[in-house]
């Protein structure tokens, strides 16, 4: 159960979009081991039918539909359903995205459209779709997107998604101000390196690759689902209702490292250390 109580979401219905694999799943599997509703969609039907097997074995009520977030007519046809489902909608997780690295010279106008139409469009669209409904019912609600730890700073080689995810960082925040008089919150989670299957593989597809991601984090180490998930689990949480706007980084570090000019000096040996102070007494 890890450290909370066993209702802590008793009965709050959570929609995730991208919440049959990765991340989004294993929120998902936490959520409901603390009482909420879940309904999941991503575009593979088979993928999800699946995953909403294993994961309602405990009895736990799972509703999955498939849905492209990129159509505005399928998030449409995707909320209406889990409202008749359950009722009503108390939590939306914006966890669908898409990205691969590549030099941005060589990216094609589709392939930017690929990663702009999941990230940055599929989020705006069901925070529209969701957020339009609950403003209608005055339905308090929050609302948890994924970011990533370089939509502030940018990153080479991954544009789109920068791009795309600060853009969400910018709807985060901007709907935390203008919403928040609906009984709205807006939170979102900025993790680093947390390997899962098949993002992983597009981002590190090499061992050399994984390691050298691995040697940035100050830990030492990538981050388990887990953690992630128990973040998440707080946060659309009635503990974190006076959190609204507000942008959780949880990466071991990375970020912080990457900030500093000479943080890669973390690479230098004692052996070099040596070398170099004597550098400098010569110097004086």
């Amino acid at each position: 159960m890890g450290p909370f109580a066993a209702n802590l979401l008793q009965d709050k219905v959570v929609l995730i979009t991208g919440g049959a694999t990765g991340l989004g799943r294993a929120m998902g599997e936490q959520f409901l081991r603390l009482g909420a509703k879940l309904a999941i969609a991503s575009r593979r039907e088979e993928v999800l039918k699946q995953a909403a097997e294993e994961m309602g074995d405990d009895g736990h009520e799972v509703f999955f539909q498939s849905c492209d977030v990129s159509d505005p007519a399928q998030i449409a046809a995707l909320v209406d359903a889990v409202e008749e489902r359950f009722g009503q909608i108390d939590v939306l997780v914006n966890n669908a995205a898409g990205n691969f690295i590549s030099p941005t010279e060589r990216l094609s106008p589709r392939a930017v459209d690929a990663v702009l139409g999941i990230v940055l469009h599929g989020t705006f669209y069901t925070t529209l779709e969701v957020g339009k409904r609950w403003i209608a019912k005055g339905h308090p609600g929050t609302m948890l997107n994924i970011a990533t730890t370089y939509a502030s700073s940018g990153s080479a080689f991954v544009v789109p998604s920068a791009a795309a995810k600060a853009g969400v960082l910018a709807l985060t925040r901007s709907l935390a101000v203008e919403w928040a008089r609906h009984g709205i919150r807006q939170v979102a989670i900025a993790p680093g390196p947390f390997p899962t299957e098949g993002a992983w593989t597009r981002l590190s597809p090499t061992p050399e690759l994984e390691e050298k991601m691995r040697r940035r984090v100050p830990l030492g180490r990538v981050g388990a689902p887990e953690e992630l998930a128990h973040l998440a689990a707080y946060l659309i949480s009635d503990y974190a209702g006076y959190l609204n706007g507000e942008v959780v980084t949880i990466d071991g570090g990375e970020w912080l490292r990457g900030a500093g000019q000479f943080n890669d000096l973390l690479d230098v040996t004692d052996e070099q250390w040596d070398a170099l102070a004597a550098l400098t007494r010569k110097g004086k």
